[in-house]
């Protein structure tokens, strides 16, 4: 899978991701009042409205950029039709031929890290049918549990050539409590990236590998650091406009060939109809903002990278 993500980077040139990470409060009225005439104010009537909205915005975004990475939270506050609200969206981007990076964030002991990774990753045996559930084709990893927590995963990457991606240097403020740490003279996020490339070492695609990492745009240097010790891992970037990082900060996130990171942005471009710069489409026109605002992110991450 790792291949295909590279094959559409480049013939979108768009190293972008979206990441479909619904709330309710970004949904425009006329959605959620037609889903709640159709099941009442309910989790059934969430999950349509949530539903609605994603396959608008992905019916406008799809031939532009290469992925989608929709956060899991985000559904399952709805409860069992959140989720199936996320099985939709994501059956419906694949359809579209996106690549989708299921935003999961697990990590467990092994065998329970086995059960993750077969339900977003693999196939679940079922008498004598395997069956896949989720079906991503990436999925977010927590490294914190160490080897017993990744290996299933690796395991079910080798056999379904899918993908993982492995926090490594989060985006969020708090981050540094336990990632800068500084363990035996150099920061713990480095020696995560160590490991993260000795994983990525098992699982090679053509030119990178199926074992990715999770640097925020919102530390540069960090990610400048962390490129070189992961040479063939795919960087996937989150933090770009809404929390802070700037096209400018994501120039070292790359390889010199142009490729090895890919950038997300959620509300920025979901939510993109609320900001300013594109009020003049209207809460009807949201998904045309969405186009536009991935169009402009597109332009400023390539004008950054030129």
């Amino acid at each position: 899978m790792i291949n295909k993500l590279v094959d559409k980077i480049k013939k979108t040139n768009a190293p972008v991701v979206v990441g479909l990470d619904p709330m309710l409060k970004y949904i425009p009225e006329h959605i959620k009042k037609a889903a709640f005439s159709q099941y009442g104010e309910t989790l059934e009537g969430a999950a349509e409205a949530v539903w609605q909205f994603n396959k608008a915005i992905v019916d406008c975004i799809y031939d532009i950029v290469p992925a989608v990475k929709p956060q899991v939270a985000m559904y399952e506050q709805f409860g069992v039709p959140g989720m199936s609200a996320f099985k939709k969206t994501v059956d419906y981007c694949k359809q579209k031929d996106l690549v989708v990076i299921g935003d999961v964030k697990r990590g467990d002991i092994g065998s329970t890290s086995e059960a993750y990774a077969v339900a977003h990753l693999g196939k679940v045996t079922v008498g004598n049918t395997k069956i896949s559930a989720f079906d991503e084709d990436f999925a977010t990893v927590n490294p914190y549990l160490g080897s017993d927590g990744i290996n299933p995963f690796l395991k079910v990457c080798q056999e379904e050539k899918k993908g993982i991606f492995i926090l490594v240097k989060t985006s969020n403020p708090s981050s540094g409590e336990f990632q800068d740490r500084i363990i035996d003279g150099r920061p713990l996020y480095e020696w995560v990236g160590e490991k993260v490339n000795e994983w990525a070492s098992q699982c090679m695609g053509d030119q990178y590998s199926y074992v990715g990492a999770v640097v925020g745009a919102t530390y540069p240097e960090m990610g400048k650091i962390l490129r070189k010790v992961m040479p063939k891992s795919y960087i996937l970037v989150p933090g770009y406009g809404a929390q802070g990082g700037k096209a400018e900060d994501l120039v070292h996130f790359f390889n010199q060939d142009g490729l090895g990171a890919i950038v997300n942005s959620s509300r920025g471009i979901i939510a993109a109809y609320t900001k300013k710069e594109y009020s003049r489409f209207g809460e009807t026109g949201f998904a045309d903002a969405s186009r536009q605002a991935a169009i402009d992110m597109i332009n400023d991450i390539n004008s950054a990278l030129k």
